[in-house]
């Protein structure tokens, strides 16, 4: 009994040494990390990326992971490094093309951003968020008619995203397509009936319509929402009496939103969105985004021990084993 006893003993301290060492490997590690930024653990995510680094220090999936959640941090020149770094060894990893248009995009090197988002889009164009972003910094390089076409993009592929539709409004009213721009606003207020910059939105386009009392109904439900708001005290006061004329001060700047890493569509909710900052709040906490109601949360389940390193340690186990019986 004393012979066995040792031996199982024996064989349990090789079981947890092996076990020990053959743990994680790098392939381990970015999966940590993957799930550490589903849920929003951005330290930790570091930490296993940085672990899968050390084991392998041009380990692609471990250099586009931390080159997401620098993007997340806003650490977007570090971003765009790790991004390059990653694509130098997988030209054609998708979230490493979308992280790195996103940090220029950040950056404010609109034109680069254009660029790298159709790089993306050659490989991906399922992707609501990267759209978005491109018309945004179509706007910002003057070119309407192309930021156009990016957020219809953007649309179609999310028809229940708030900020596109209203960012197609205002290009649309800029350019002085006042119907199409009210249709715009009008499926903005079919998503929330609480955001007050959507109801002024949609007052500037009925006056630029001559439509005044409609125009006033909405300034009047933004003061209702916010009393305030300032854009919708000057318009409104701007149409005070009949046949005034109104000057339309349209901006055609978009609201920011924060970026999605997956592919996979929103979920829309049933309950209306407060307002287009709390949009992009819900989206960015969610992100754990890697998105908004987009990625359920899941756990990689992680064998401490290999079956290969498993076999090892029984062999060894049962060769000791046998010595010990044999020197008994």
């Amino acid at each position: 009994m004393r012979v066995r006893t040792k031996a199982v003993i024996l064989c349990i301290l090789i079981l947890t040494i092996v076990s020990v060492a053959c743990a994680e490997d790098e392939s381990e590690w970015n999966a940590k990390g993957d799930n550490a930024v589903t849920v929003g653990n951005y330290a930790d995510a570091i930490t296993y990326y940085n672990n899968a680094l050390a084991l392998d220090k041009n380990n692609a999936l471990a250099l586009t992971g931390k080159a997401i959640v620098d993007n997340y941090l806003g650490n977007y020149a570090e971003a765009l490094s790790l991004a390059d770094q990653a694509l130098t060894f997988t030209a054609s990893s998708t979230k490493a093309l979308n992280a790195r248009a996103y940090a220029l995009f950040k950056l404010q090197r609109y034109s680069d951003a254009v660029t790298a988002y159709n790089t993306l889009f050659a490989l991906d164009n399922t992707r609501a968020d990267a759209y978005y972003n491109q018309g945004y910094a179509y706007v910002q390089l003057n070119q309407p008619d192309a930021a156009l076409v990016a957020f219809d993009r953007s649309t179609s592929l999310d028809p229940y995203k708030l900020d596109p539709w209203n960012q197609k409004g205002l290009v649309l009213l800029a350019q002085g397509k006042n119907d199409a721009a009210l249709d715009a606003f009008t499926h903005c207020t079919q998503l929330t009936i609480t955001n007050a910059e959507i109801w002024t939105n949609k007052g500037k386009a009925l006056v630029a319509l001559g439509r005044y009392s409609d125009a006033n109904d909405c300034f009047g439900k933004a003061l209702g929402i916010n009393p305030l708001y300032a854009d919708a005290i000057q318009s409104k006061k701007a149409i005070e009496g009949k046949g005034q004329v109104y000057n339309l001060v349209v901006s055609t700047t978009p609201t920011d939103v924060p970026f999605r890493y997956t592919t996979t569509p929103l979920t829309t909710s049933a309950t209306p969105v407060m307002t287009t900052a709390a949009i992009a709040s819900q989206q960015t906490s969610s992100a754990g985004t890697a998105g908004a109601t987009e990625v359920p949360v899941t756990k990689t389940t992680f064998a401490p021990i290999s079956p290969v390193a498993s076999l090892a340690a029984l062999a060894i186990a049962s060769m000791s084993a046998v010595l010990v019986l044999r020197k008994k």
